[in-house]
């Protein structure tokens, strides 16, 4: 049994996840029906189901439903009756067709719906993805739970010098221990007003108790929240295609390359396309073209004889750049 009353029960191939008995029992009983179906249905993704993948110290991700599978982008691109009866690699040929001149309608006839337990500051990167369905546990009406997200050291990193958006080097001695402390000791310092506040149960029975809308104000950004997310394969992509890229922040970027090994579970052939289409190409301007076919045809051509501004132009030879080794 866990310190806040919780009993752990641990998914195949998942760590550890917190879950109370009525959780548990709801779960386990999900996990034993089987409803025969006509639709399709992928094996890899079903043995998926009701297991929560762990993503940073408290979240995870898990998929509840889906609806849909590499045949349907097919079929819905051939406008066919069946699920048709070419070679899998005519199928495949097609969904790259698809995917390399952006023909997303077809991929937006696969859903997936998916569980998400993350922190409330991620939530709120996470939200401005609109093209999605979304319900998140209310805290109007619930008691939020005592977990918060605490970065590991190796996450932990100072602003950096170049861009205000991203991290620098590491914190490391003395200030990074100050930082975890402090991390910590707000979130339960915060928590434990906010319980106070609530005064559930009648626990001071001198007191009423703050509203639950109004007590959630205190709850630091780092309080873990929950949600449903419902979205199509194209959107899906789209989301991955940010989130799941170098730059994204390190903590949405977990719970993007969890999401992505769904994908690739889920709809191997589109995942393919998408990965080298998408996450694994470089775009180039219409001036970046024409500055590289001047240098294919020999001309030497430098930053300021290319119509490119600094940052385009190295951007443009950091793509070009063969990644090192290792």
């Amino acid at each position: 049994m866990a310190p806040d009353g919780h009993r752990t029960i641990a998914q195949p191939g998942t760590a550890v996840m917190p879950l109370s008995d009525s959780d548990r029992t709801e779960i386990e009983a999900a996990r034993a029906e089987t409803t025969p179906t006509r639709r399709a249905t992928v094996p890899t993704l079903e043995a998926m189901l009701f297991s929560a993948i762990p993503v940073l110290d408290h979240g995870f991700v898990r998929v509840v439903d889906y609806m849909g599978d590499d045949a349907a982008v097919v079929q819905a691109a051939r406008v066919s009756y069946g699920r048709g009866t070419r070679k899998v690699s005519e199928d495949e040929g097609l969904i790259r067709y698809l995917m390399r001149h952006r023909h997303s309608t077809p991929f937006e006839m696969c859903e997936i719906k998916l569980h998400v337990k993350l922190p409330i500051f991620v939530a709120r990167q996470w939200i401005r993805h609109r093209t999605a369905n979304v319900n998140e546990y209310s805290a109007r009406y619930s008691v939020m739970d005592r977990e918060f997200y605490i970065p590991s050291p190796a996450n932990l990193a100072a602003q950096s010098a170049s861009n205000r958006q991203g991290r620098g080097d590491l914190l490391e001695g003395d200030e990074a221990s100050e930082v975890l402390a402090m991390l910590r000791a707000d979130a339960e310092r915060n928590y434990n007003h906010y319980e106070r506040m609530l005064n559930e149960g009648g626990a001071d029975p001198s007191r009423r108790g703050l509203a639950r809308e109004l007590a959630r104000m205190n709850l630091t950004l780092n309080t873990y929240t929950q949600w449903y997310w419902k979205t199509d394969l194209h959107n899906l992509f789209h989301f991955l295609s940010l989130r799941a890229d170098p730059h994204a922040q390190y903590e949405i970027r977990a719970y993007a390359e969890a999401i992505l090994d769904i994908a690739r579970a889920w709809v191997p052939a589109s995942c393919r396309a998408f990965e080298d289409y998408r996450m694994g190409a470089a775009t180039f301007s219409a001036t970046m073209l024409a500055a590289l076919r001047r240098m294919l045809a020999g001309e030497p051509v430098d930053q300021a004889q290319s119509g490119l501004s600094k940052r385009e132009w190295a951007e443009m030879m950091a793509a070009l750049t063969p990644p090192t080794p290792g």
